[in-house]
């Protein structure tokens, strides 16, 4: 059976020795491709694959490690952030085990209530309509008093937060690719307004999710991106026109980096453009083709 896949975000990026242990935790149930830290975000991203069984057993436990060492009290960083497992998407490689990634996410966020005793909410195809930045607006006491005046209730578990490790946002979602852009100096305001031109809700592409970050250890600014939809909204056409929104406000694009791991389409079709080459699609790549048969 073919593996799922997860992606769940951890609200630490600084402390190597928790970074390690909550990776050693998910790495001792499934396969852990990748690790991403960014100490300005103060965040990780974890990618693993594996059977639902597996997942589900990996992810309560980094779930657990998480809740043990981090404390959303002394935390700070640039990136939003409800839980010290903020969320945690299962992702179907194949279109054709949506149904899978659902039924794994949906028994996940069962035991995360009833097992660890954290509040879980529902997001994308189990909440259509949904996302991450319904429950993160304005931080964990405002995501506590909106549970206490009774405009949202958790799917799992507890109605109050716990007050180191939070809540869970736990979903099933299609493959999206994370990806930041670099930009020169110190100008907020301008990096927000490019994240503005380019994200879905403020007009910008289908499915695009954005914001304009500040990294002061990096020592400059960021457009933090969220492709949801890479075959509406191909990663190569948003990146050009976050350099295009940029450049109008005298802002140097210093460079890119990919958050976690990316489909192979979305990579062909950049080659594609860059290259020329119409039609270019995973058919037509070597290793690809052989995988597939």
């Amino acid at each position: 059976m073919f593996p799922l896949e997860a992606v769940p975000n951890f609200s630490e990026g600084r402390d190597s020795a928790t970074i390690d242990a909550i990776g050693e935790a998910l790495a001792g149930h499934a396969r852990l491709l990748d690790v991403h830290s960014d100490a300005d975000h103060n965040r990780s991203v974890y990618t693993l694959v594996g059977s639902k069984e597996e997942l589900v057993a990996a992810l309560l436990a980094g779930i657990a490690c998480a809740r043990e060492r981090i404390d959303l009290r002394s935390h700070e960083g640039a990136h939003p952030r409800i839980g010290a497992a903020d969320v945690v998407p299962l992702v179907p490689i194949r279109e054709t085990d949506a149904d899978r990634a659902r039924a794994a996410a949906l028994e996940l966020a069962r035991r995360v209530g009833e097992e660890l005793g954290l509040p879980v909410f529902l997001y994308a195809d189990l909440a259509p309509g949904l996302g991450p930045a319904f429950f993160r607006r304005r931080g964990p006491a405002e995501l506590q008093r909106r549970i206490d005046a009774g405009e949202l209730t958790p799917d799992f578990g507890p109605s109050r937060l716990d007050e180191r490790a939070g809540g869970v946002i736990v979903g099933a979602r299609p493959p999206l690719i994370a990806f930041n852009v670099n930009l020169a100096g110190d100008d907020l305001e301008a990096a927000q307004e490019v994240a503005r031109a380019v994200r879905e809700r403020d007009g910008g592409f289908p499915g695009v999710r954005a914001l304009g970050l500040r990294l002061p250890r990096a020592g400059h600014v960021q457009v933090s991106l969220n492709v949801e939809d890479w075959r509406a909204s191909p990663l190569h056409e948003v990146v050009a026109a976050v350099e295009r929104e940029a450049r109008a406000r005298d802002l140097d694009v210093t460079g890119a980096e990919l958050v976690g791991l990316l489909p192979a389409g979305a990579a062909v079709a950049a080659a594609g453009s860059l290259l020329r080459v119409s039609g270019l699609d995973p058919s037509h790549v070597l290793e690809l083709r052989l995988l597939d048969e």
